[in-house]
């Protein structure tokens, strides 16, 4: 199980709430998003199905710094070739099966 704190609102539901964001918001979670997705390929994990429902904000009149959450088709890979021989095979037919949202796939899997 992974524990996260309770968060308010996700990325999504902020840019569909009509609220006027700056450019120093659009940068602030482009730089924090990235921040995450490093440390989280620094472990060796591929999230698989990113996307703005699941950057959870806390609190939709004061921005805070984006959490990634749902793991839930995240995948762990090697750095050793050999062990990744299967790898983008079971990756490109998982989400052929419809389990990740379309809309945020990688132009490669379509």
């Amino acid at each position: 199980y992974i524990v996260q704190e309770i968060m308010e609102a996700d990325l999504h539901q902020i840019i569909r709430s009509g609220q006027p964001l700056t450019d120093a918001h659009f940068q602030y979670f482009v730089y924090q998003i990235c921040r995450g997705l490093k440390y989280i390929h620094s472990a060796n994990v591929l999230h698989r199905d990113l996307k703005p429902g699941k950057l959870r904000i806390n609190g939709i009149t004061q921005i805070t710094e984006p959490k990634i959450c749902d793991f839930g088709l995240a995948r762990g890979y090697s750095e050793n070739d050999e062990h990744n021989v299967g790898f983008m095979t079971e990756y490109v037919s998982y989400l052929m099966l419809e389990v990740a949202t379309r809309w945020y796939r990688a132009p490669e899997i379509m």
